[in-house]
């Protein structure tokens, strides 16, 4: 882990689900299959209200907004099966490859999923080895996007100043997390889940600017806002 760095250094941080994997439809698949399971009935526009969220607070959000309450006792077969169907047809993002191999700057992960879930993800799409094991999860810190603790979590961890990061992310609790760390924020809808009013919405939370393909953000300069 690169902790021992200088406050006075740049860095990337990337969410993953729906920034570097194209998994938020895939996830939400896996939500509506398992709450099905059993017997609750979800459909994938509710999980669409929860992206960005750590897995605790979707449940809790799920069973506001339907009244749907999943049984805690079997929350690990929600990971079991979202990761059958991430084995079936995980993809990483178009141009993320090619972005991270021309990235000249520190990079680290920072999503809300649990780190098993995010590993999974990078190496099943061939993207683990860009990030030398810095990937941090909500599971590491007290409160979850769209509270800034992961974030600053991660740039402490990093040795980077907050006011020296560019946060990547694809959902408005990211975003908002991100302004509220003091970070620079890219909002990105390249990811399959993007929505009409997605570019708006990003931008309501307060992202600096939102693209919609890897390929775009590699023609600016850093901070590319």
């Amino acid at each position: 882990m690169n902790s021992g760095g200088t406050l006075d250094k740049r860095l990337f941080i990337f969410d993953c689900d729906g920034v570097l994997v194209d998994s938020e439809p895939l996830a939400a698949q896996a939500y509506v299959r398992v709450y099905a399971k059993h017997g609750l009935e979800i459909t994938p526009e509710i999980i669409g209200q929860c992206i960005g969220m750590k897995q605790a607070d979707i449940l809790r959000r799920i069973d506001e907004l339907t009244g749907q309450a999943f049984p805690l006792e079997y929350e690990d077969d929600i990971w079991s099966e979202t990761r059958l169907v991430f084995q079936e047809a995980l993809k990483a993002i178009p141009g993320i490859k090619t972005f991270l191999e021309k990235l000249e700057l520190p990079c680290c992960v920072a999503s809300s999923s649990s780190i098993e879930r995010i590993e999974f993800s990078l190496t099943t799409t061939g993207l683990v080895d860009y990030f030398n094991g810095d990937i941090f999860s909500s599971s590491m810190v007290k409160r979850g996007k769209p509270a800034p603790d992961l974030f600053l979590y991660a740039a402490e961890k990093m040795g980077v100043a907050p006011a020296n990061c560019v946060v990547v992310e694809d959902s408005p609790f990211g975003v908002q997390g991100a302004v509220a760390a003091g970070m620079a924020v890219i909002g990105f809808t390249g990811g399959g889940h993007t929505t009409p009013g997605h570019h708006d919405a990003l931008l309501a939370a307060g992202a600096n600017r939102v693209y919609r393909s890897w390929n775009e953000i590699a023609l600016r300069t850093f901070p590319p806002l």
